[in-house]
């Protein structure tokens, strides 16, 4: 997506006349097609085949929501977007899918507007010429109450609200183009009673009071993907301190609990510091926690602000070793997911082993939990993780209605043992080189793994398509570069596959569980966990 864009103040107006016979003749093909009924579409992910949508790109999103202090009422809102058109549009689809929608407006002139599927259907007075700037008012409401069989979007917590997109949820919230293949500048503002605080992603951009209510802005210096918005409501306190290089360090707690939660939150600057030391300059504006009074069973990377349970922290189940390599899980994703992200959902492997691998790496510096005791553990159920949700490069479509959707131990572990590999493979000093330059030349971009296998080929000096197509895409398990000794157990179950790895290791399955299921009981070795997959490391680490 291009970075620099035509302002939408310096646009001109579009003429509104055809001004020759061959665009009469291709605007009466677009009226024609107009005519057949509206259908949900998208960009052909392999996973998520309605997610998205073709013929523009989104330059930037005006978000504006009122809260009315009840966190089970809708919120009326007004999602303001302007794009390019990269075809000839009559109608524009949107993904919309939980919230009533009262007015579309495009280019400040009505709209019709009708749903298909998951999609608002948009068609706007005049075709939309290829190569146009466009602006789409859609006024509506956001439900934070989950419809049935869905969740994600709103969180609904102890005196608010918060967010948790991943991975086709955004749209439950507001209308979008819900892929991360098409990132975007946001402008997020927040009415509400004035006893609440409102954080978003990015840096604020203003306060202003009316009465009993005050609204928030805050604004993105970086392009974002939708699945990485994050907005808190509630009564809350924003802690402020400073980070690498004089960069704002901003957390938002529960104003009850800022002194219990303060011991956790001052690791922050330290952990940014042992990271940039291992991957360069963090990314973004500004970086914090927010601690969310709510039972969400997941962490979630949310873009410069992360999303973490306050009972993780507050709670005696897990030692401190263990809660910190989640924090540093979550911050790797800045890097590795946010500032870098995957240009499909089939690349998911490249967020989740990166953040796997930096929080295995720091788990084993600060608390001697070695990385080649979990790799090694992580082997031996590789085939197992393969056989019930895919290769790393190739994980298997989720089941409608399944929690677990496509976050499994295949992409955590099991994608963290490739990177092992490749270490392996090409030696740790180049292996360290690539990872420096991934997040430097994809920074603000989206890429995949065809263009991660490439840099590594140029940094090894030599092919590697046979070692990326057996480790990404095989069926079995390859040898492990290095310990031809290490074996990988036949599956009993493919059902029952996963989460044995940490246990083995000591370790746990990665940042976003905190390694719930195993403190609760085993047979959650694998579940939906708002980006993780996870298995019975807690109940271990905690012995």
């Amino acid at each position: 997506m291009p970075l620099t864009r035509v302002t939408p103040g310096a646009r001109t107006v579009r003429s509104r006349r055809v001004k020759s016979a061959l665009l009469a003749s291709a605007v009466s093909v677009c009226l024609v097609a107009a005519s057949a009924p509206a259908t949900p579409l998208g960009v052909g992910d392999r996973l998520f085949p309605y997610l998205g949508n073709p013929g523009y790109d989104v330059a930037a999103y005006d978000l504006a929501f009122t809260y009315s202090g009840s966190n089970s009422k809708p919120l009326q809102a007004v999602t303001t977007i302007d794009g390019w058109t990269t075809a000839a549009l009559d109608r524009v689809n949107l993904d919309f899918a939980h919230g009533k929608v009262e007015s579309v407006e495009v280019d400040g002139e009505p709209a019709a507007f009708t749903s298909a599927g998951e999609d608002l259907v948009i068609t706007p007075e005049d075709p939309l010429p290829q190569g146009d700037w466009m602006r789409i008012t859609v006024h509506h409401t956001s439900d934070p109450v989950s419809a049935d069989g869905r969740e994600g979007g709103w969180v609904r917590t102890a005196d608010g609200l918060a967010m948790a997109n991943q991975a086709d949820a955004a749209h439950l919230v507001f209308p979008c183009n819900d892929h991360p293949s098409d990132k975007a500048r946001f402008t997020i503002r927040v009415t509400a009673p004035s006893d609440y605080t409102a954080v978003a992603n990015g840096l604020p951009a203003g306060v202003d009071k009316a009465g009993n209510t005050t609204t928030w802005t805050y604004r993105t210096h970086h392009p974002m993907a939708t699945e990485l918005a994050q907005v808190s409501i509630g009564h809350s306190t924003v802690l402020h301190r400073e980070g690498p290089h004089g960069l704002p360090v901003r957390d938002v707690v529960p104003t009850k609990d800022r002194e219990l939660l303060e011991p956790w939150l001052k690791k922050t600057p330290d952990q940014m510091t042992w990271m940039e030391s291992r991957v360069g300059p963090y990314p973004f504006e500004t970086y914090g926690l927010l601690m969310a009074d709510a039972t969400t069973g997941f962490e979630l990377e949310t873009q410069t602000l992360s999303l973490f349970e306050r009972k993780l922290f507050t709670g005696s189940v897990y030692p401190a070793w263990y809660v910190e390599s989640i924090m540093v899980h979550e911050l790797a994703h800045q890097w590795f997911g946010n500032s870098v992200t995957p240009r499909t959902w089939s690349d998911l492997w490249l967020n989740e082993g990166h953040a796997t691998w930096y929080e295995a790496l720091y788990a084993e510096e600060r608390a001697g939990r070695t990385l080649e005791a979990r790799m090694k553990a992580a082997y031996g159920d590789s085939d197992g993780w393969r056989a019930a949700g895919g290769p790393p490069g190739a994980p298997k479509p989720p089941t409608p209605g399944q929690k677990i959707g496509i976050f499994r131990a295949n992409v955590y572990d099991g994608a963290a043992l490739v990177l092992y590999a490749l270490r392996q493979e090409i030696g740790t000093p180049a292996f360290e080189r690539l990872e420096r330059a991934w997040v430097r030349d994809h920074k603000d971009a989206t890429a995949g793994t065809a263009e991660f296998q490439h840099l590594a080929e140029q940094i090894a000096g030599r092919d590697l398509g046979t070692f990326f197509e057996a480790w990404l895409y095989g069926e079995k398990t390859p040898p492990m570069p290095g310990h031809p000794e290490w074996k990988s157990a036949t599956p009993a179950s493919a059902g029952k596959a996963g989460g044995k790895a940490s246990e083995k290791a000591g370790g746990n399955t990665g940042g976003k569980t905190g390694g719930k299921a195993g403190a609760k009981g085993g047979d959650k070795a694998e579940r939906r966990t708002g980006g993780m997959a996870e298995g019975k490391a807690a109940a271990k680490a905690a012995e």
